[in-house]
């Protein structure tokens, strides 16, 4: 571990992305700073701070001396505190509204006693407006694109396939005519792509459409950053990370994140700084203790997905006919403009091999003996963990780079199988089966427990993504 005095110690301003998925892995860098001996500022927006304290208690964000929480302001009125927040909406608002605050932000933790003065900034690729704020105070901006590296390189040529006119959409018959599986041949590091693997935003036939040119808009910008750094590690995603190093010549692969934290030592007081909006629900592992070893198929959509209750219904119907123990997560508002109400009878059937929580350490559960597979929405986070672990998956996509991340795990990586948007009973339940008992299901446990073992291989103490956070350090932060 590093050690400065107070003036002399680096100073790191770290700036998620507000929703739940950028700020796990954000803090996950934070630790590993603070772990370098830097002083550590967390900025969470105002919104997601007072979630932060009603998930995890009145003094969940008690900061040690060297490692502070602040706050901005987002742009919005403030929704219901469990809500999902309508995510073209914040980008919109946080591209606007988040510059100004946060430079009074840097200039009142410069003139501020008792800390060293702020040495660099690390901020969320969707968080652009930070490097505006880095270069008028002289300091070096990193940004953290905290999607796969294959997802990152396809938000790399939206411009491309605008001014190439594969998107905006010439009008909506174009969702479902077939024009989705045109392929997609030019992108380096990324073969047989069709259109309807890359990230869904271009899945529009609006030219102003905000997603499709905030996301333009701010992978261009990443050009003007000191580094870019992903969490991944090479073994997994080395054609893409090659693809993003001709462009972005200063870029760090530092994952899988959450493995790289197993070389911090618990009994650091930071083990106990957590960055879940929701309550945990950990009981759950007890419940894990009384399954057979691979027998439990773990059901999770993320933090964001939402689905339709007729949707919810098929899920849990093909669920409950495959015939094998669960465990389901349905966070507050999963389904559409209501409450996710499962039928009593569903209920009745499932008694006894199934489980419900809101939410869950996730990690610890897919490092469960009693998992054997993974349904998902192939968010990133949910996709490293799950590979890192070397439990198989299901993949249901739902928006953003899902579909690129479902695209490669399906097809160059064989460790999952994907299940159709307009879900069916059937289908969800010949795909349980055929993860949890199928032929297929063995070649891709196979697969996903090569992956695990490269995965621990990249983390470990002097592993490429633990050497790359070094250099990072050493290169760019100091």
């Amino acid at each position: 571990m590093g050690s400065y005095s107070v003036p002399n110690k680096p100073h790191a301003v770290c700036v998620p992305y507000p929703a739940q998925g950028h700020v796990n892995p954000m803090l996950m860098v934070a630790k590993l700073l603070h772990f370098k001996g830097f002083h550590i500022t967390f900025v969470n927006t105002e919104y997601n701070h007072e979630r932060l304290l009603k998930s995890r208690g009145p003094h969940a964000l008690n900061s040690l001396p060297d490692f502070r929480f602040e706050t901005v302001p987002d742009g919005l009125p403030p929704p219901d505190i469990n809500a999902t927040q309508d995510i073209p909406t914040l980008c919109d608002s946080t591209s606007k509204h988040c510059l100004t605050p946060f430079r009074q932000l840097l200039a009142r933790l410069n003139v501020s006693s008792g800390i060293p003065p702020v040495t660099c900034i690390v901020s969320d690729g969707c968080m652009s407006f930070t490097l505006e704020a880095a270069q008028e105070v002289g300091i070096p901006d990193v940004l953290f694109w905290t999607p796969s590296a294959c997802g990152f390189l396809a938000y790399c040529h939206y411009r491309r396939l605008i001014e190439k006119g594969f998107t905006p959409l010439k009008d909506e018959t174009y969702m479902t005519n077939g024009y989705l599986d045109t392929i997609i041949d030019w992108i380096p590091g990324m073969k047989n792509i069709r259109i309807r693997d890359l990230p869904s935003f271009v899945r529009t036939t609006d030219p102003n459409d905000i997603m499709l040119n905030f996301v333009a808009t701010e992978s261009e910008r990443s050009a003007k950053a000191s580094a870019i750094i992903v969490n991944t590690f090479d073994e997994l995603e080395h054609d893409v990370i090659k693809a993003l190093s001709s462009i972005f010549p200063k870029l760090y692969t530092i994952g899988p994140l959450h493995l790289l934290l197993n070389n911090i030592p618990q009994s650091l007081p930071l083990s106990s700084i957590d960055s879940n909006l929701w309550k945990e629900e950990p009981q759950c592992l007890q419940w894990l203790d009384s399954k057979e070893p691979k027998s439990v198929v773990y059901v999770n959509f993320g933090s964001i997905t939402v689905m339709t209750a007729n949707q919810l219904v098929e899920f849990a119907w093909g669920l409950a006919n495959s015939k094998q123990p669960f465990f389901w997560i349905i966070r507050p508002y999963l389904v559409m403009g209501d409450s996710a109400i499962l039928p009593p009878e569903f209920i009745e059937e499932t008694k006894g091999r199934s489980l419900m929580a809101s939410w869950c350490p996730q990690v610890s559960v897919l490092n469960h003996t009693a998992i054997g597979g993974f349904l998902t929405h192939n968010g990133w986070n949910s996709t490293i963990e799950s590979i890192s672990s070397g439990v198989p998956m299901i993949s249901w996509p739902f928006f953003a780079e899902q579909q690129t991340n479902c695209r490669f795990a399906c097809t160059q990586w064989g460790i999952s199988m994907e299940i159709d948007n307009d879900v069916k009973r059937d289908e969800v339940e010949k795909l349980v089966r055929e993860l949890m008992e199928g032929v297929k299901s063995m070649e891709m446990r196979e697969k996903a427990m090569e992956f695990k073992k490269k995965a621990e291989e990249a983390a470990m103490l002097n592993g490429p993504s633990f050497v790359n956070l070094e250099n990072l350090i050493k290169e760019v932060l100091l």
